[in-house]
């Protein structure tokens, strides 16, 4: 199975790409681009009409019930990978807390169970079983086997859900192997089983009952899935979201897999117990105190409000606290929307103008002082958003957008006129918010000072070039690849080995900015970032154009260690911070160098870790015959160049690097790689740099809240809490260079 790494929402999975790049998270083997001779030749119209000849009504397919949702699940649930596969639960959860917000539903468990198989039971009032009059069969069946099917587009069955489409849980019946329905409904146990979506027999009563809900069974189709594992942090951090956006709602949480399935979830170590339950009478209040628990508070009262207007319920909470960077949360119907909508326009609005009107009657903003402006509002600002309307209307079956327009006047108006009472009633924690903005409007006016006078409009558009870059010869972005190298001298072996037509090299020097702790003014001003921004072709900022991206592939090549290891910290957390779009897009990727060189005669074996170097030796040992034994290297001074060298006679570090030992009588050497420095041109290029060869990670954005967090933690100024993290997952690392 693919191999996968998960930094607090920060991840990488193994998976080939093919030529188009897609924005999923992924360990590449990327595959040479095709020349524009070959674009050309793919799509030339044919010379005649041969080869259309054989199209025609029989090549229309038409796809009868599931078999749409089993032909292309990325449609459905995003995709395939392990974001697909928590995918399937949320589905499950959204029907339960949808009956919770019908008021019919007070307790949600789920429960990973072994053998890849999770339960999601509620103690709502129970799919109906009765027969459905258009299909003859029963509702469960018709709710689990028909897409676009629910209670949900009509009637007196929901006022308000997530669910719009109606077809969350049976697109779950369609990719999972097995699903088995229990509803207690009306005193009585019913059942029902299905296989790939197909139900094997009819809803049956199998007991008596005294109590009510839904219980739902599913175990998710390997065929269709990378990955059946399960993670139990992030089932945790999601659905203690949903126990902070549905007040009074208990969540239980149980990991009932075996110890086998266990043992590879690494996530389980943050969460050791099996049980977990959530409860909050706080609502969004709570989930903003929880967002903020590591940050400097600006207004200790938390900003909360709860109230209807043009029919529709809103939910706002926020804080300020004395970061550099917003975390607004957005939901709808208790759905996240990650890439906001009419809610989050209307919260702008009405936040930018309540503030704007405070600080004016209260004569803080003279007559002369410019307006506060969005972005002097948002810095610091920790706000989470939930609306609840009837019938919501969404950009695709994730629902990442909301497109209603009765949302944004709702919010503006609530929020308008809630948050104005509250500065008045609270002048202390209205000085802190005030304090907070004027302090970005300073730092925003000197931050586009610096803007002007570093980014001109000229040097964007690549008349000024930073002349550490060895550019490409292509003009071509969604073939051109930037290079980001740690040093001088990884830098020069680079630029000698790299394809000049569309690989560039952008050495670094040194350890750039912590930009977490800096404002754009102080970064404009950092010759390192400023060289990179250049470079992008993008700005920064408020002139930020995705457009003018010059290479849709950046990827950061550091050495492996412990220096490496903090640049490509710096550097992710600088785009996180300030080109997230490049990070959701699927453009950064992190290279992976070779650790080892194990030379046995002429041939010589690369070895990406120490299970590939131990491989690359049983191998040997098995084609040989004999055990490998270690050599005694000789004195200090003998030979010392390549990989074969016994020992070395440069420095104590570069010494150890290398083993010799022996298999059947002959010297095989180990070389452990620390630095791309030591690896001479043609190494870096067919092992890091050549696309038929290279092994690179992909890195996007799986949940913003968690990677927020993260980046908070590991390059704030809480010391302690740093302490905390790196104490707690010390244990997680392994090939630490220290």
């Amino acid at each position: 199975m693919p191999t996968r790494k998960v930094i607090g929402g920060i991840s990488a999975k193994a998976k080939p790409v093919k030529k188009k790049l897609e924005p999923v998270a992924q360990i590449v083997k990327a595959t040479p681009t095709p020349t524009i001779a070959q674009k050309i030749n793919k799509t030339a119209p044919a010379k005649d009409n041969k080869a259309t000849s054989g199209y025609n009504a029989k090549s229309i397919t038409v796809l009868e019930g599931l078999e749409a949702v089993r032909r292309r699940p990325g449609m459905y649930i995003g995709s395939t990978g392990p974001t697909g596969l928590h995918h399937l639960i949320w589905e499950v959860v959204d029907n339960a807390v949808d009956e919770a917000m019908a008021g019919h539903c007070d307790r949600i468990e789920v429960t990973l169970l072994p053998d890849h198989t999770v339960s999601v039971r509620d103690n709502g009032r129970g799919i109906p079983v009765d027969i459905h009059p258009q299909t003859g069969t029963s509702a469960l069946e018709v709710v689990l086997t028909k897409l676009h099917a629910g209670g949900k587009f009509g009637g007196d069955g929901y006022k308000i859900s997530g669910g719009l489409h109606g077809v969350g849980v049976s697109v779950v019946n369609a990719l999972s192997t097995d699903l088995r329905a229990e509803v207690h409904l009306g005193g009585e146990i019913w059942e029902q089983n299905f296989k790939i979506g197909n139900p094997q027999k009819k809803a049956k009563a199998i007991g008596k009952c005294k109590d009510h809900g839904t219980t739902i069974t599913f175990r998710p189709d390997s065929s269709i899935f990378e990955t059946l594992n399960f993670e139990w942090k992030t089932i945790i951090d999601h659905l203690r979201q949903y126990a902070y956006l549905s007040k009074g709602i208990h969540i239980i949480i149980a990991d009932n897999r075996s110890p086998e399935e266990k043992a590879v979830d690494k996530t389980a170590l943050d969460f050791p117990h099996p049980i977990y339950q959530f409860y909050f009478e706080g609502g969004v209040a709570s989930y903003v105190r929880y967002i903020n628990q590591n940050k400097v508070i600006k207004n200790d009262t938390i900003f909360y409000t709860e109230k209807e207007a043009e029919g529709v319920n809103v939910e706002i909470a926020l804080q300020y606290s004395d970061e550099y960077t917003e975390s607004l949360f957005a939901f709808t119907n208790n759905i996240h929307n990650p890439d906001g909508g009419t809610h989050v326009q209307g919260f702008r609005t009405a936040l930018t103008r309540a503030l704007n009107t405070y600080a004016r009657n209260k004569t803080i903003l003279k007559e002369k002082d410019a307006n506060l402006t969005g972005e002097d509002v948002r810095e610091g600002l920790s706000a989470v958003i939930s609306i609840k309307l009837r019938e919501p209307q969404f950009e695709g079956q994730t629902k990442g957008k909301l497109g209603n327009t009765e949302a944004k006047t709702a919010v503006e108006t609530v929020l308008n006129e809630q948050l104005a009472i509250f500065l008045e009633e609270h002048p202390r924690d209205a000085e802190g918010i005030i304090g907070k903005c004027l302090l970005a409007s300073r730092a925003r006016n000197a931050a586009k000072i610096a803007r002007d006078t570093i980014l001109r409009k000229g040097a964007l558009e690549g008349f000024t070039l930073p002349g550490k870059l060895a550019d490409c010869s292509s003009r071509d972005a969604t073939s051109s690849e930037l290079y980001i190298v740690e040093g001088d001298s990884a830098g020069g072996s680079a630029k000698q080995g790299r394809n000049r037509e569309n690989q560039a090299i952008l050495p670094l020097r040194g350890k750039v900015l912590n930009v977490e702790r800096a404002r754009l003014d102080k970064i404009l001003t950092n010759n390192e970032l400023k060289n990179l921004i250049i470079a992008l072709g993008t700005n920064i900022g408020e002139q930020f154009d995705i457009s003018k991206l010059r290479y849709h592939r950046v990827i950061i090549m550091t050495d492996a260690d412990v220096d490496g290891a903090h640049i490509r910290t710096l550097l992710l957390t600088f785009f996180y911070r300030y080109f997230p779009l490049l990070l959701t897009g699927g453009h950064i990727y992190i290279a992976q160098p070779p650790l080892y060189g194990v030379k046995y005669g002429k041939d010589l074996i690369y070895a990406f870790n120490d299970e590939e170097k131990e491989k690359a030796l049983k191998e040997l040992e098995t084609k040989h015959g004999g055990k490998g034994r270690a050599v005694s290297p000789p004195a200090r001074g003998g030979e010392a160049e390549g990989v074969g060298a016994d020992t070395d006679a440069g420095s104590d570090d570069e010494a150890e690097a290398k083993t010799t030992i022996q298999i059947g009588g002959i010297k095989v050497n180990i070389q452990r790689y620390k630095g791309l420095g030591e690896m001479n041109p043609e190494q870096l290029w067919e092992t890091t740099m050549d696309p038929e060869r290279r092994i690179m990670l992909q890195v996007t954005v799986e949940d913003s809240e968690l990677a927020n967090e993260t980046f908070e933690i590991l390059m704030g100024d809480d010391v302690a809490q740093r302490r905390k993290f790196i104490q707690t997952n010390a244990k997680n690392v392994s090939n630490l260079d220290i």
